[in-house]
């Protein structure tokens, strides 16, 4: 790629690694010449599940958000792991890890990059329809999730009323929203 805004990256490490994600530093040139570092959180692909069941009902997640002090409400979402054959797998497999639902459909509605100037995450936010509660939640050691479902209005409505603030689930919810048009709800 060339671009008279590029960065070039002299060198990279890893400050810091947890669970989930690292600090990396990159020691990078300006467009001006100036040398200077970088860092930012650096975490695989993500997969975000917006799971409707056959009767229209969407699943949803309460868990534990350490970060912002409370409860946080919102959709099924993790990282793509190595093992999953695809996204499509991934977005099956954190459902039914973190819910203990299973989709009979799972379709892709978007790709973005929530936080760019901080984080290198992508999240790949699907559709999941006819979902079915089949087996018991699979919990990672660091997950505290309470699972429940609502109607689609009244989520769209706690998004556009700011009572679900999580932004993975916004972006899903806003997107399917522009994305999809009624007949197909």
């Amino acid at each position: 790629m060339d671009d008279d805004l590029r960065w070039e990256t002299v060198d990279s490490t890893i400050d810091y690694t947890c669970p989930g994600f690292d600090v990396r530093r990159d020691d990078v040139a300006l467009p001006d010449g100036t040398e200077t570092d970088y860092h930012y959180v650096d975490e695989p692909a993500a997969v975000v599940v917006l799971p409707f069941t056959p009767e229209g009902e969407v699943v949803l997640i309460e868990e534990w958000r350490q970060a912002v002090g409370r409860v946080n409400r919102g959709l099924p979402a993790g990282s793509v792991e190595p093992d999953d054959a695809s996204l499509d797998a991934a977005a099956r497999r954190e459902l039914a890890e973190e819910t203990g639902y299973d989709a009979g459909s799972v379709t892709h509605l978007f790709t973005a990059e929530p936080t760019n100037g901080i984080a290198n995450t992508v999240h790949h936010h699907f559709v999941a329809h006819d979902c079915a509660p089949t087996g018991t939640q699979e919990l990672d050691f660091n997950e505290s999730i309470r699972v429940t479902t609502a109607e689609y209005d009244d989520v769209l409505a706690a998004v556009l009323d700011d009572d679900i603030r999580d932004g993975r689930t916004v972006g899903a919810v806003t997107g399917y929203e522009l994305r999809t048009d009624e007949q197909e709800r």
